[in-house]
């Protein structure tokens, strides 16, 4: 297998009112291309801090952080801002729609920065990925029309458009109730069918079930890595029309 991220002894300490938390403590850590992965763990062991140092929101206090064979450790907030614009998909539990903006608008939105594609070219990539989440019939629509399952189908298909190195995902189905959370997961599977990486942080263990690869995180450090020998993908595409 190829890796796409290798962590080395990497840390995370935040100060605040001269009290210092050490919320990642010496991760090491290999992601490989086309690996589905579940991060799991009690709240406030450091899954959410690892999650934004994997997607460059984030920078580690110290270690080595290699995204695809480039050293991205050191990098300052304009250059994370420009590798995660073209090398990460973030789907997160809120949605984080826009609101005043159409279906289309919100999943063309990351392309907008991408000054080497024309109109045709993003309007041709936008309709592509809307069609993959079965989206397509609602593009017109502003998130207030959508189900809380179709507006997570809508972040899935802005987290694609950039055809991004790596989808990291947090809580995905939090907000969803069990028809849709299953339609979501379905999607996720059919994705990771496709090659897609993906890291999906959960509290749910059936949700882990459907990963390849489980981690396990406990005040800071990584207890557990583990392929996932019970691992469930019985994918159904027409359950992803649930609304």
């Amino acid at each position: 297998m190829t890796a796409l991220i290798t962590l080395k002894n990497i840390s995370k300490t935040f100060l605040t009112e001269e009290i210092e938390t050490r919320a990642l403590n010496d991760i090491n850590l290999v992601i490989n291309k086309g690996e589905y992965i579940a991060l799991s763990g009690q709240s406030g062991c450091g899954k959410s801090t690892l999650l934004s140092l994997l997607g460059l929101l984030d920078a580690p206090s110290g270690g080595h952080y290699q995204l695809a064979e480039s050293d991205v450790s050191s990098l300052t907030r304009d250059q994370r801002a420009n590798i995660r614009c073209e090398k990460v998909g973030f789907v997160f539990q809120s949605f984080n729609l826009i609101s005043d903006l159409t279906v289309f608008e919100n999943v063309m939105l990351p392309l907008t920065y991408q000054s080497n594609k024309s109109k045709v070219e993003i309007e041709n990539k936008v309709n592509e990925v809307l069609a993959k989440v079965e989206m397509s019939h609602r593009k017109n629509h502003f998130p207030s029309q959508l189900s809380g399952g179709q507006q997570q189908r809508v972040a899935v298909a802005r987290a694609l458009v950039n055809d991004p190195s790596i989808i990291l995902a947090d809580e995905p189905t939090g907000n969803l109730d069990s028809k849709n959370a299953e339609a979501v997961l379905q999607l996720f599977d059919l994705l990771h069918q496709d090659g897609a990486t993906i890291c999906m942080v959960t509290h749910d263990p059936a949700s882990a079930k459907r990963a390849s690869r489980c981690l396990e995180m406990f005040d800071g450090q990584l207890i557990k890595d583990q392929l996932n020998e019970d691992r469930t993908d019985n994918v159904n595409p027409a359950e992803l029309a649930v609304g």
